[in-house]
């Protein structure tokens, strides 16, 4: 056989670094694009932080737009700077829901007006983040609890196996090991008795938070229901956790009621009781998974409609060093390549990161301007969308709105969400129509909120309800969404009023 040369022309598709560097930096999320950039600070002289944006990489304060009286519902040059400006409960659920599902008629077009936005100085710490608030930031669970235990009265063998036990608490606030697994952990093994064992226990189960230190749900339960006053409630309810917890879970007040042998009033005292007390007492100290999340976009009001705008606090204030680029730019010398080529590094930097704000906010327009009804009425006004709306819409592949709207998120009315959010299936209406399933859910909730306590509605009536609105939806779809909210099946959702 003998061997040949052939040429043979052909294309194919490469992508180069400067297009590479853009693709990466628009999946990156806020927090990622900030570590990048320090990265980049320290690799490359050649990029500096912009003079007037402060000494951090991103803006430390961020610029809140005061919703209270738009709101009703209850989620160049290439060394110029990147951080400049960039854009411009219900009686009836039946009839309820009859008020949800009507045509929210849009706001006729005005002329648009400068919109101002003030920062929210006199609002207070949202309930459901007070609870992380309430101790020292930064302090740790352990930390917590070795600072009590340096207080606490004890001879210094307990002392020891009182911090042997912090080490074994979990992040919920429970203890993770047992007496016989401890032992062998001390030397020599006589120190560690079970008395010693009981005892240290004993103490640490006095400190704060209330039931920490608890082996199981039922005793950290107990340990916090200990330390209220004595009350007629407060003694069903230990009684409860302690015996009954099962039936407690299953919501099985019948049984329940006949094991504790109370009249109804009192049992469902002790069962609020109960329900306000907080089985993880040690997730309030849970900082090192505490999520932070800086809005790529602020949604505010102009006139009669919503836009938006990029968050100032989540673009990177830095350009490239001038007075290096002059003095590059005025040498040709073989000895400078390796500068030049950092230099041109730089450059891409500092465009691919314009142009992903510029990509981000595109997409963010496109979707604020189709769901207007949202901003205004909340999930159950959700429109149906998918990706390939906003890339039709927009010009842009599937791949790239993808992109932009991972781990992007948006300062709305009803809370900061993620872009994704706004996307989701969508499922036929009577009149052949379509209703987006984040308002679908929206709207299960809302029956179930108002379904009355002592007859909750099943999914088949759930589905029923929901037919007569014109929303064509099967019995197991109302199960998944409702499972999807965490909502317990009819059984367990029957309480005592």
């Amino acid at each position: 056989m003998r061997q040949t040369l052939n040429l043979k022309v052909s294309q194919q598709l490469v992508l180069s670094p400067q297009l590479q560097q853009a693709i990466r930096l628009l999946q990156l999320s806020t927090l990622d694009l900030n570590e990048e950039i320090e990265r980049v600070l320290e690799d490359n002289p050649l990029i500096e932080i912009d003079s007037d944006s402060g000494e951090g990489v991103f803006e430390t304060s961020l610029d809140t737009p005061d919703f209270s009286e738009v709101v009703a519902a209850p989620p160049a040059e290439e060394t110029a700077s990147v951080g400049e400006e960039k854009g411009a409960e219900a009686g009836d659920a039946a009839n309820d829901i009859t008020d949800t599902l009507n045509d929210f008629d849009e706001a006729d077009a005005v002329e648009r007006e400068d919109y101002v936005l003030t920062s929210d100085e006199g609002g207070g710490i949202a309930a459901e983040e007070e609870r992380a608030f309430q101790y020292a930031a930064g302090v740790s669970l352990r930390e917590h609890l070795l600072s009590q235990l340096a207080l606490t009265p004890a001879d210094d063998n307990i002392r020891i196996i009182i911090k042997a036990l912090i080490d074994e608490i979990d992040d919920n606030g429970y203890l993770t090991t047992t007496f016989e697994a401890l032992r062998d952990c001390f030397a020599p093994s006589k120190m560690l008795t079970h008395k010693r064992f009981d005892e240290a226990l004993r103490l640490l189960q006095e400190f704060d938070p209330a039931g920490i230190g608890a082996r199981t749900p039922g005793e950290c339960l107990a340990l916090q229901l200990c330390a209220l006053p004595d009350t007629p409630a407060q003694r069903t309810a230990l009684v409860i956790v302690e015996e009954h917890l099962p039936l407690l879970a299953a919501h099985d007040n019948t049984r329940l009621k006949k094991a504790t042998r109370v009249n109804e009033e009192l049992l469902r005292d002790a069962c609020a009781l109960i329900r306000s007390l907080n089985p993880k007492p040690g997730r309030a100290f849970d900082n090192d998974r505490t999520n932070a999340v800086i809005p790529d976009i602020v949604v505010q009001k102009k006139g009669r409609r919503w836009v938006a705008r990029l968050n100032e606090a989540a673009i990177p204030k830095i350009r490239v060093n001038t007075v290096y680029a002059k003095i590059l730019s005025a040498k040709n010398s073989a000895d400078l390549e390796t500068w030049s080529n950092r230099l041109q590094e730089a450059r891409w930097l500092v465009r691919n990161i314009q142009q992903r704000f510029d990509t981000i906010l595109r997409v963010a327009q496109a979707i604020v301007e189709r769901q207007q009804r949202f901003f205004d009425h909340g999930a159950v006004a959700m429109r149906p969308m998918v990706l390939k709306d906003i890339s039709d819409l927009l010009g842009l592949h599937e791949s790239t709105v993808s992109r932009a709207t991972t781990q992007k998120y948006m300062l709305t009315p009803q809370g900061t969400v993620e872009f994704k959010y706004f996307f989701g299936s969508h499922l036929g209406t009577s009149a052949g129509g379509a209703a987006s399933s984040t308002a679908i859910r929206a709207l299960i909730k809302k029956i179930v909120e108002a379904e009355p306590a002592a007859a909750p509605l099943s999914d088949q009536q759930i589905t029923e309800l929901l037919g007569k609105e014109g929303i064509m939806v099967a019995r197991r779809t109302v199960a998944k969404y409702r499972e999807a909210l965490s909502i317990p099946p009819a059984h367990q959702r029957k309480d005592l009023r």
